[in-house]
């Protein structure tokens, strides 16, 4: 298995548990779809944005907060994509 592969399966699985269940459906749904196609500029994207603590990202996502330029990029849009199924 290839970097890329090991760090598609990491991502997953970090997608799928954070611990916040709202942030675990968006993310996992996201995850599910997107890792497998994503080349490896944007997955370093979405292992950046896996780093943010819960409470704040998810106030980006839901528009409480502006989102800082170094994360709103395509993938973050991608992300967001998913906010209607939860709200």
């Amino acid at each position: 298995m290839d970097e890329i592969e090991v760090r598609r399966k990491r991502a997953l699985f970090r997608a799928q548990r954070r611990g916040f269940r709202e942030l675990d459906l968006i993310f996992a749904q996201f995850a599910e779809e997107h890792l497998p196609t994503l080349v490896e500029p944007d997955l370093t994207h979405f292992e950046a944005l896996l780093s943010i603590p819960d409470w704040e990202i998810f106030g980006w996502i839901m528009g409480h907060e502006p989102v800082p330029d170094a994360y709103n990029d395509p993938v973050f849009a991608q992300l967001c994509a998913y906010r209607p199924n939860f709200v």
